[in-house]
Formats: structure tokens, C-alpha cells, sequence
């Protein structure tokens, strides 16, 4: 095989695509899993659409500079290291950190539009579709945005009805049986972590 084996890891806002990518790469070395994903590749706030009501609207590929996040990918899948800068949500004008990602023998490319983008899909090897019930993801969200993005309930469940479901079924839901491996994550992941692990073990031995 030529070049970086690419997993794409894909699903709603709040299936857990996070926590899985965190638990598959506890299996392995920095030098033979790496991760580049999608969130460090929005526009700045000021480019997004906003909505009737004058709220920014992030769930729209638009909101995602598509252009650079396809030619990130295609350089580390050519060995070629790349560094970008940290996206930090509802703190787009802080400083932000630069990070460095250096190529590896299997690249994670995670993010929400994957499959939307004909470009960055055709560049995967492997589509993985994470998916939870919509009253699971969004008790998540409500608890992720409140914690780590100091957003209000009020405010996460506006953007849920306005922005993250719409964008959730035109976006998303149509491609989720075109992925090669579709994941339940309600409960748990565990059987599938262990499949997924073992597959990139096996790239990983046949590529040494």
C-alpha cells in the first residue's frame, strides 16, 4: 500500500466519536496511529452563517475549510508532517495553540462531514460511522457543552433543534449505511474496539 492506511471516523454530535478515537489509540504508539480532525478546520466566526435569529450556525460543512483540511490529509498520507492551529469552540479570538501532527502508518481522520466531502471520503480506506439514539447524544451534549464550552442549557438545546438535528439528517444520516462499519454506541463499544484494534493491527504488521 502507498502512503498513510486512512480510517475516517464519522457520526453525530455527541455519539462519541471523542472518547472512541481516545480508546482505539491507547492501543497503539504516537508513530503508528496518528489523528487529524475535522474541528481544527473551521472558518473563523465571522465567515459562518447565521440562522433567522442571528445565532451562528457550526453544523453546516460550510463552516469547515474543506480545501486545507483535504490537502492536511493528503500530505500526511504522503509521510509529509503538518501543523495547524487548535480550534477552541465559543473561543475563536483567544490565542491559539499550535499543533504538530507527524505522519504515521495509520491516520484517524475524524469529523462530522467526512462522508459529505466526495473528496476526503474517497481518500479513506476504512468509513466508520459511530451512531446512539438522539435522546442519548443529546443528554451528552448538554452535559459536554455545559462542562467544556461553558454554554447554557438553554443555548445547547436551541442549537439542537435549529441547527444539530437538521444538519444531523441532510448531512450525516444519508451516508451513515454507505460506511463500511456502523457502531452502537449507546451503552457501550467495547466488541467493536476490539475489532477495530485487531484491523489496524494487522496493517500495522503488514506494514513493517
Amino acid at each position: 500500500m502507498s502512503g498513510s492506511y486512512l480510517v475516517g471516523i464519522s457520526g453525530g454530535s455527541a455519539s462519541g466519536k471523542t472518547s472512541f478515537i481516545h480508546a482505539l489509540r491507547e492501543h497503539f504508539l504516537e508513530e503508528e496511529v496518528g489523528l487529524i480532525s475535522q474541528d481544527n478546520y473551521y472558518h473563523p466566526a465571522d465567515y459562518h452563517t447565521r440562522d433567522e435569529n442571528g445565532h451562528v450556525n457550526y453544523d453546516l460543512p460550510q463552516c469547515i475549510d474543506m480545501n486545507a483540511f483535504l490537502s492536511d490529509i493528503q500530505k500526511l498520507k504522503q509521510g509529509i508532517p503538518i501543523e495547524i492551529e487548535e480550534y477552541v469552540f465559543q473561543k475563536e479570538v483567544e490565542q491559539k495553540r499550535k499543533i504538530r501532527i507527524q505522519p504515521a502508518p495509520v491516520i484517524i481522520v475524524e469529523g462530522l462531514f467526512l462522508m459529505h466531502f466526495n473528496d476526503i471520503a474517497d481518500e479513506l480506506h476504512l468509513k466508520i460511522f459511530i451512531d446512539a439514539d438522539e435522546s442519548i447524544k443529546l443528554r451528552r451534549r448538554i452535559d459536554r457543552d455545559i462542562a467544556e464550552r461553558g454554554v447554557s442549557r438553554e443555548q445547547v438545546l436551541y442549537q439542537w433543534e435549529n441547527h444539530v438535528k437538521p444538519s444531523y439528517r441532510k448531512f450525516l444520516e444519508p451516508y451513515k449505511n454507505a460506511s463500511d462499519i456502523i457502531i452502537n454506541n449507546n451503552e457501550h463499544y467495547l466488541t467493536s474496539l476490539g475489532v477495530i484494534t485487531d484491523h489496524i493491527k494487522t496493517i500495522l504488521k503488514n506494514e513493517l
